[in-house]
């Protein structure tokens, strides 16, 4: 049964585009409204005004109060949402199909002509989100290593950003912001659904008439690439924790890298599904954590391929021994052919399911396109999948995990603990650990 996904994609006059999906067999939309601008873009001192922006949205716009956008929402049996990341920003909706112009007048309102009000109530909100994240070191340690691996360049810095920044952020920085990265050269709408693209085209070209020009540069001008670097050394964040948060990982391909999806099947086999090396070794075998799962994140020019395991302090150096050598095993001995076939089964299941909803379509055709990435057919990517070998992973995973290469990061009480890890993982920098 072919898996063919058929989408429609029109260039506006004056700037946007516009891409869908139709899907006649639902009575639902999913629309978004993607700027290609997020934490990557911001400059020293702007760290996490897209998000606060982000939220702002929500307070209204130049015609509609931020209850009445509630109300109206509510009043259709709609989910409305947003979210920032380190290259995009998309505030997005599901509702039925005969909504579509009202939902469609409402969010380009939100998007294009924000009133920036309640800025003091707002802020203290995301202040709070700042606090209680820094209180999450299970999710905060991903954002450690993402600094150590890129340094100081924008893609290390925190989506949240800082609390002294978002506390003395003013009206008129945030609205140079807004008019010089809300564009429309930097916006894509993407739907999915029972929806014309022809009539999402018209909505368009209607409602985004007067939004901000091409004033800013457009979605393919983002900041300097990152540097290569050779090592990203060893940090430690003193904390009252009962737990040691360990992350280590480097630098790893770009989403437009031919071998992004053995880079997914090299993640599958060694620690992101329930049958990876090291879930089964170190949880279920052992039992010697509760979380440990490996990942890996593409940007538009670069990536990076990380580790995560929590665990008390008597167990961090037994649990990085465990760790490298299975990552040594697959450098050295390679994969098994029935591990192979099942992390690429695992990866096409995933592909085919994630395709069931009419959200997860939209966020698709609207990420792909923002981002200037290849929108693949699903029958496309399940042939890139099946032609990953074993020698390629075995390959990746020597340039990717090379022990001289990688960083490492925890937060936790002592730092000898996370010394004593360091020394099993080796090679980290080959210089002594920090204290962050």
């Amino acid at each position: 049964m072919t898996q063919i996904q058929k989408y429609s994609l029109k260039q506006l006059d004056g700037g946007g585009r516009v891409v869908s999906e139709k899907l006649p067999s639902v009575r639902s939309i999913s629309l978004g409204f993607w700027l290609g601008s997020g934490s990557r873009h911001e400059r020293p001192g702007e760290g996490g005004i897209s998000h606060f922006i982000e939220h702002l949205l929500f307070k209204g716009s130049d015609r509609y109060g931020a209850v009445e956008i509630a109300q109206i929402f509510d009043s259709i049996g709609a989910d409305l949402n947003a979210a920032t990341s380190r290259e995009y920003t998309v505030v997005y909706a599901r509702f039925l199909d005969e909504h579509l112009e009202e939902a469609f007048e409402v969010i380009a309102d939100m998007v294009l002509r924000p009133a920036f009000k309640e800025i003091d109530q707002e802020r203290e909100v995301v202040v709070e989100e700042i606090a209680m994240y820094e209180d999450s070191p299970g999710d905060l340690i991903t954002d450690y290593l993402t600094r150590a691996i890129f340094g100081d360049h924008p893609l290390g810095n925190s989506v949240l950003g800082t609390a002294d920044v978002i506390s003395s952020v003013n009206e008129g920085q945030l609205r140079r912001y807004h008019s010089e990265h809300y564009t429309r050269p930097n916006l894509v709408i993407a739907g999915a659904g029972n929806v014309d693209h022809r009539e999402l085209v018209t909505l368009a070209a209607r409602h985004l008439d007067g939004a901000n020009g091409d004033r800013a540069t457009a979605q393919t001008d983002i900041p300097p690439p990152v540097p290569e670097r050779t090592a990203g050394g060893a940090c430690f964040y003193k904390k009252d924790t009962q737990q040691y948060h360990v992350c280590f990982g480097g630098l790893g391909l770009s989403r437009s890298s031919e071998e992004k999806y053995a880079v997914s099947i090299l993640d599958s086999i060694l620690g992101s599904t329930a049958s990876s090396r090291l879930f089964q070794e170190v949880r279920e075998k052992r039992g010697l954590v509760y979380s440990i799962y490996s990942y890996a994140s593409f940007y538009a020019d670069t990536g990076l391929v990380g580790i995560y395991f929590g665990c008390r302090g008597d167990s961090v150096a037994e649990v990085t021994g465990i760790i490298c050598d299975q990552i040594h095993s697959i450098m050295e001995d390679g994969v098994r052919d029935r591990e192979l076939e099942r992390a690429k089964e695992s990866a096409k299941g995933k592909i085919v399911l994630g395709m069931e909803t009419t959200h997860s379509r939209m966020s698709r055709l609207g990420k792909l396109t923002v981002t200037g990435s290849e929108i693949l057919s699903i029958d496309e990517i399940i042939e890139r999948v099946n032609a990953v070998t074993a020698e390629d992973i075995t390959g990746l995973a020597r340039r990717l995990y090379d022990p001289g290469k990688l960083a490492a990061v925890a937060i936790g009480p002592e730092v000898s603990v996370f010394e004593e890890a360091v020394r099993r993982l080796g090679g980290v920098a080959g210089a002594p650990v920090r204290m962050c």
